[in-house]
């Protein structure tokens, strides 16, 4: 038996997929949910083997959820949208169902299923590679981060800073700080160059958020930010600061 939820912000497609996956028999569905926020507690409760998947919801994508999740299920997108196709793929989802499909198309899918196997199953490293090797589609806006059980969306402006901590980055917001699957390299390339400067190897920074910079050591500077966090700034990190600052 395999263990499924679906997750889509429109009703009626909810109970057309339901009633599809009501004629399988090798299906249970656990549950249905119409956003990120609601699927991520349910995926966490229910550990479902299967996720029937949406993109474009409200309050986070269906991509945004995954990168919470530290082991996702085995994922079908479903979605109205073909720009998508890529990504999923790249991934490694077991399909790509795109609305309106019918019952048949949904049996392929359902085929390629097996509990058994890897396939399907949405790593964290893939996450991670596919988000630094996608095009960029504009800045990043905004940053969707968990602490425990919750779910918060950061907006980018209000971010202070970003730092490297091992496979992780720590992102500083309103005071905050919060860890996040990544790499510094991701965050430079998605983020406004106008707005968040690569002063270290280690650190990225919002410059609006800067309240003075001192020298520190030979031709090395530390920065200090209105939160009160110092942050030390390479040589190199300096240049672009003072192109970006005009000084």
């Amino acid at each position: 038996m395999i263990r499924c939820l679906i997750i889509d912000d429109e009703p009626l497609a909810q109970d057309l997929l339901q009633d599809y996956l009501n004629d399988f028999p090798d299906i249970e569905v656990l549950g249905k949910f119409n956003d990120g926020f609601e699927a991520f507690k349910g995926i966490g409760e229910l550990k479902p083997d299967l996720i029937f998947l949406d993109i474009e919801m409200p309050k986070i994508t269906g991509f945004e959820l995954l990168e919470l999740l530290e082991n996702p299920p085995k994922v079908i997108f479903t979605t109205a949208y073909d720009t998508y196709a890529i990504k999923a793929f790249e991934l490694q989802a077991i399909d790509y169902l795109l609305k309106p499909f019918s019952k048949d198309r949904l049996a392929q899918a359902i085929q390629r299923v097996s509990i058994d196997e890897d396939n399907g199953s949405v790593t964290q490293s893939k996450m991670s590679k596919v988000r630094e090797d996608i095009p960029k589609e504009g800045f990043l806006k905004r940053v969707v981060v968990k602490t425990g059980n919750k779910i918060e969306v950061l907006n980018a402006s209000n971010i202070a800073s970003f730092s490297a901590d091992g496979d992780y980055v720590k992102i500083n917001s309103d005071g905050k700080s919060y860890l996040k699957l990544g790499t510094m390299a991701y965050y430079e390339k998605m983020l406004d160059p106008q707005a968040f400067i690569r002063i270290h190897r280690s650190h990225l920074v919002n410059i609006s958020t800067i309240s003075k910079i001192e020298p520190y050591q030979k031709e090395n500077y530390l920065i200090f930010l209105k939160d009160g966090a110092q942050l030390p700034v390479s040589k190199k990190g300096m240049v672009k600061l003072k192109k970006a600052l005009r000084i």
